[in-house]
């Protein structure tokens, strides 16, 4: 069993939101052969708490325009790790130090990545390098 379509559509939306609020380092995990409560780990990094909640706010936004909203929202008060169930999909929005700690895509490093099609990130100019 693999992640279902609708979850691939799911996380591809997702993942496009917060990439349009600058969210770096953007993954999926296909977990549904590994726990089975959900198909896709969704992860994402913010570089600060504002940012966490402004890809939070438009991954929701984005997901609402299809009629999808969250089961459960977790650590939202804090805002430095905010996790929003989907069911099919769980989005992970981390602060960069929690991300670095937690390495939640290490972790789930043997299951399968999901194609995102998002673009490539641009490569760092020898000027922004140094």
């Amino acid at each position: 069993m693999t992640a279902a379509p609708r979850a691939i559509e799911w996380a591809r939306l997702a993942a496009a939101a917060a990439a349009d609020k600058l969210a770096t380092d953007i993954v999926a995990m296909d977990v549904s052969q590994t726990i089975g409560i959900t198909d896709i780990f969704l992860v994402c990094s913010a570089a600060n708490d504002r940012q966490v909640r402004a890809v939070v706010d438009a991954v929701e936004a984005k997901l609402d325009e299809i009629d999808v909203d969250p089961l459960r929202r977790e650590g939202e008060q804090e805002g430095r790790w905010v996790l929003l169930d989907y069911g099919d999909i769980v989005v992970h929005v981390q602060h960069v130090e929690e991300r670095d700690y937690y390495q939640l895509p290490r972790l789930w490093r043997d299951c399968p990545a999901i194609d995102l099609g998002l673009p490539e990130a641009p490569a760092a100019s020898p000027a922004q390098s140094a």
